[in-house]
């Protein structure tokens, strides 16, 4: 490695629009700081591109706190990198080799077309929560916390399944481009808690209604989608869903 930080071989995934034709294109950058997130080391790129008169890769970003789940793609066939539960904008560059070849391209599915470059659409995603994920309240005074019991065991359940934060990276690393993962966290968080009991038989076949329309693919148990979650939701909430599902089905039929 130089004294001044990494040099490094990136080969990025080009896409003008979904409609356009794309191809990996080869950049090197040198003395890269190993303290650098690797979203800071794509400014410190787009930077050398703008100065160079070529137009800066686009990414999605946010909070840079793997909060928001807005940052996401592949690094060397892995989503969000090889290290496990963590984001693209937790990811630092010291995790990395001198003289490395990087190859980084766009989440591939479907349901997510490219809006450009390392950049995708997944306002999927937000169809699925409309098609369900709510719950009702009454209006007025807020109730009582200690009115409405909710044992442990339910709640830090349903707390882990609300801490997926809609990344897509499940349905990057899965060969069927399913978002079962996704869903089935959602579907969870409230069907493990009281106040989420009134829509839990619509929720449910409402969400998992528009994410076959969607265009998403089947679970087929390769838990891919769970090594790759920065957040470490469990597949044990796809199972749980299809209980779900298999109930308000039955329901339906009464």
């Amino acid at each position: 490695m130089s004294e001044k930080g990494l040099n490094l071989t990136l080969k990025v995934w080009r896409q003008k629009d979904a409609k356009s034709p794309g191809q990996f294109k080869e950049y090197r950058l040198q003395s890269v700081s190993t303290d650098m997130s690797f979203l800071e080391m794509l400014d410190t790129l787009n930077e050398k591109l703008i100065v160079e008169g070529e137009d800066p890769v686009v990414f999605d970003h946010d909070c840079r706190e793997g909060i928001c789940g807005s940052c996401g793609f592949m690094i060397n066939g892995y989503a969000h990198g090889k290290e496990s539960e963590t984001t693209v904008c937790q990811l630092h560059m010291r995790k990395f080799e001198d003289g490395e070849t990087l190859w980084i391209e766009p989440w591939r599915a479907k349901a997510f077309p490219v809006v450009a470059d390392l950049a995708v659409d997944r306002s999927a995603f937000d169809r699925i929560i409309s098609a369900g994920g709510f719950v009702s309240v009454h209006t007025g005074s807020a109730q009582d916390a200690n009115c409405i019991p909710v044992p442990k065991p339910a709640a830090d359940l349903a707390f882990d399944a609300a801490t997926c934060i809609g990344c897509g990276a499940c349905v990057a690393s899965c060969k069927n481009a399913s978002a079962m993962l996704f869903t089935s966290a959602k579907v969870s968080q409230f069907a493990l808690l009281p106040q989420g009991q009134p829509e839990r038989e619509s929720r449910v076949l409402g969400m998992i209604a528009q994410m076959d329309a969607e265009g998403f693919g089947a679970c087929t148990n390769e838990y891919e989608c769970q090594a790759a979650c920065p957040k470490g939701i469990s597949v044990s909430n796809i199972a749980r869903m299809n209980r779900e599902y298999l109930r308000a089905a039955l329901k339906s039929e009464e």
